[in-house]
């Protein structure tokens, strides 16, 4: 077929080819029965296409079927704990280190178990695997008879059950908590076994140091050619131009920055016509940045108290010197409270709730790529600059403009 008929086609695949990419980099993993069921379905007319471009280009694997389908991802940067899992809920609290723990011992329980399970006998399940002898020696014990412990367990049900891993089929999660009643649910098996992401099971694993695990759970095969190490570096670029908000080229070994300059163009190009992404090049870094902001799960500016501080304060640290404290952080959120308290929240405004909101504003600076912590302070990277430019703007209450920022140049981030 040829012609303007074929032209407005081929338009639409792409556009939906392009549609299905971003969610699955948005959504990792999705049902055909979950809230993304029609972009379940969109991945699945174009998995052929997505897992070639997700093979060849970061070495991820795309896995689909009748129920799921599920990118497994390996994040550019192991070491990134700037974008947690949360609980499901308003609150949206980072998960613990014992969370974490939970829920690779649920996880276990569950592949181990039926077709179906209640919340108390996957607690007794739980309890079992967490008296291992190494779980023990490292400070971490479950017997889930604090009710602290078991709203960990609650909240890694609720993950599991927004993830499609669990079905509810009756009870409540908070009448287990409290201890008045039980939770009876149907495990996917299938969405159950696309969970791990790892290429190497951690019971396989035999470095005992945290990073040291990190490394040979992701390893690729042993890169001994020109050609095979060239592709992992073009992999790694690539996951951190798709999963970070920002690649500055200070963080990169001489070898990737010297591939990264004669490749910026083609690498680039790709992500754009996979994603709809524009690169936005800088002289220190790349950010790929989103004109539609979906794919994104921290975003600056925002609206609200704690988004006009966390502006406010990113105004400062970009006119920074040098590392800035928490302490003088705090010192001028008070000042800022005499200048635009009347505009925030009464919480805000209350003495002593400084470092509190400090330290919201910094999770979300840091999470962006726009500033880091070190033992001296907190650091402004260089793409923070773009929030030094000219006076916030103060419109109605609880809403901030800054002329340095518009909602078009909110950089992304997947993860």
């Amino acid at each position: 077929m040829t012609g303007p008929l074929a032209e407005v086609l081929d338009g639409q695949r792409e556009a939906d080819l392009q549609r299905a990419a971003r969610a699955l980099l948005k959504e990792p993993l999705l049902t055909a029965d979950g809230p993304h069921a029609d972009a379940f379905r969109l991945v699945r007319r174009h998995s052929a296409e997505l897992r070639e471009w997700f093979e060849r280009n970061v070495g991820w694997t795309l896995r689909t079927d009748a129920d799921a389908a599920r990118l497994r991802k390996t994040p550019g940067t192991l070491t990134d704990a700037t974008h947690p899992a949360r609980e499901v809920g308003r609150a949206a609290l980072p998960f613990t280190r014992r969370r974490y723990v939970l829920l690779c011992l649920t996880l276990a329980a569950l592949e181990r178990g039926e077709s179906q399970v209640a919340l108390g006998r996957l607690a007794e399940q739980v309890v079992l695997a967490a008296a291992d002898p190494e779980l023990v020696a490292a400070g971490i014990t479950f017997t889930l008879e604090r009710r602290d412990e078991r709203i960990d367990l609650a909240a890694v049900v609720r993950l599991l059950l927004r993830l499609g891993v669990l079905r509810r089929v009756a009870g409540d999660e908070d009448a287990y908590v409290s201890g008045s009643g039980d939770v009876l649910y149907d495990v996917r098996r299938r969405v159950l076994a696309g969970m791990p992401a790892a290429r190497r099971g951690p019971s396989l694993i035999e470095s005992q140091g945290f990073e040291e695990r990190l490394v040979e759970m992701t390893a690729q095969t042993s890169l001994d050619s020109d050609e095979l190490r060239f592709r992992a570096i073009r992999w790694k670029l690539t996951r951190r131009l798709l999963d970070d908000p920002v690649l500055h080229y200070d963080d990169l070994t001489d070898e990737e920055l010297a591939y990264l300059t004669r490749q910026r163009g083609f690498i680039t190009a790709r992500i754009g016509e996979l994603t709809g992404l524009v690169a936005e090049v800088r002289a220190e870094g790349i950010a790929m940045v989103d004109p539609h902001d979906e794919l994104t799960d921290v975003r600056m500016p925002e609206q609200g108290t704690h988004g006009h501080i966390t502006l406010l304060l990113a105004g400062h640290l970009a006119r920074a010197d040098g590392p800035v404290t928490a302490a003088e952080l705090a010192s001028r959120v008070r000042e800022l409270a005499a200048e635009h308290g009347g505009f925030w929240s009464k919480s805000a405004r209350e003495p002593g709730t400084e470092p509190e909101l400090v330290e919201q504003a910094l999770e979300k600076i840091v999470a962006l790529g726009l500033a880091e912590r070190t033992e001296h302070g907190v650091v402004p990277r260089p793409a923070l600059a773009r929030y030094a430019v000219g006076e916030v703007v103060v419109g109605e209450p609880g809403r901030a403009h800054h002329p340095a920022v518009a909602t078009d140049l909110i950089v992304k981030d997947e993860k």
